[in-house]
């Protein structure tokens, strides 16, 4: 099994995508400064091809029309995919245990939130659904180009070597792994968890925050691409609301540093490209050999590439914006 994948013939660089959601617009657009034309059926650049980091739906008006244009464009080889978390919970949630036949991905109001766009324009248990469905289980979850890297939230060498054993031949998901990685107890859980999600910690003296929907909570994102971020204070934005464990609010989390066993630091020399993260411009390279193609094009950011050319040290320069 080989996640590999040499450089095609006639290829001479790599356009990483960002997580689009459902805008079809955006990503037309982005497709036509990166130098991308319509020939027969599926977007296409005469010597380079675009590499999805996933995400391509939920949140936006146009899901259709965006997994129309990425599927035809990785069926005609214009452009590759790697799996993204929102892909993911989609598998997820269509799919039922085996035992119970309840959904592995809970139909809760957030989780149906979540999901509106899609199953608005798709359809719940409809063909063309169970169709889909089957295409994001073929997505592999990362893949290796000549000199590059490209996952949906984390590279961690030690989630890769386990997942190299659980995924199918073409690197996408199998049925036994979408059931234990929607098991919270599972081995699995965790690593699928940290790959499209990112790793977290728990913080510390009881404390919590409100995310940008004002759900309270106890874990943190650790900015696993940022080798300054070490300490507490460095892991949320300015402004966000904290409480403490006596229910106050505070300014922000303790300026202390958080313990090194639970660092997740990229420590690779073969630069890695990812999204997820929501990113806001201008753009910061924060590590020059891992870099975030996400700004936040779900919302009212900028749908994102990153245009690499082999380069063994990412750059700002090379990021274009819509």
């Amino acid at each position: 099994m080989n996640r590999r994948s040499n450089s095609l013939v006639g290829v001479t660089g790599y356009d990483v995508i960002g997580d689009v959601h459902g805008h079809a617009d955006k990503l037309t657009a982005l497709l036509r400064v990166l130098g991308y034309a319509e020939r027969g059926g599926a977007w296409r650049h005469p010597g380079r091809q675009a590499v999805f980091v996933g995400d391509i739906i939920d949140r936006g008006p146009q899901q259709l029309d965006t997994i129309g244009i990425v599927r035809r464009m990785v069926d005609a080889g214009s452009a590759r995919i790697v799996l993204g978390n929102h892909e993911f919970n989609a598998v997820a949630y269509a799919t039922r245990a085996d035992d119970d036949g309840r959904h592995l991905r809970v139909h809760s109001r957030k989780n149906r939130s979540q999901h509106a766009a899609f199953i608005a324009e798709i359809g719940l248990e409809s063909a063309l659904h169970r169709e889909l469905i089957d295409w994001f289980t073929t997505i592999p979850l990362w893949v290796e180009l000549d000199g590059l890297r490209v996952i949906h939230a984390c590279w961690s060498d030690a989630d890769v070597a386990y997942l190299r054993t659980r995924v199918s031949e073409a690197g996408g998901l199998t049925e036994r792994l979408v059931v234990d990685a929607s098991d919270a107890g599972h081995d699995a859980y965790d690593t699928v968890e940290r790959v499209l999600k990112g790793p977290e910690v728990r913080l510390p003296y009881g404390m919590k925050f409100r995310d940008k929907g004002r759900h309270e909570r106890t874990n943190v994102r650790l900015k696993w691409w940022d080798p300054t971020a070490t300490n507490w204070s460095d892991l949320l934005p300015p402004g966000t609301p904290i409480i403490d464990a006596d229910r106050h609010l505070v300014a922000s989390l303790p300026d202390e540093p958080i313990p090194t066993k639970r660092m997740w630091t990229y420590a690779g020399d073969v630069p890695v490209i990812f999204g997820h993260y929501w990113f806001r411009p201008p753009v910061a390279v924060a590590n020059p050999l891992a870099l975030c193609v996400d700004y936040s094009a779900g919302a009212d950011g900028p749908l994102t590439a990153y245009r690499f050319d082999g380069e063994p040290l990412l750059s700002a320069d090379h990021f274009v914006h819509t």
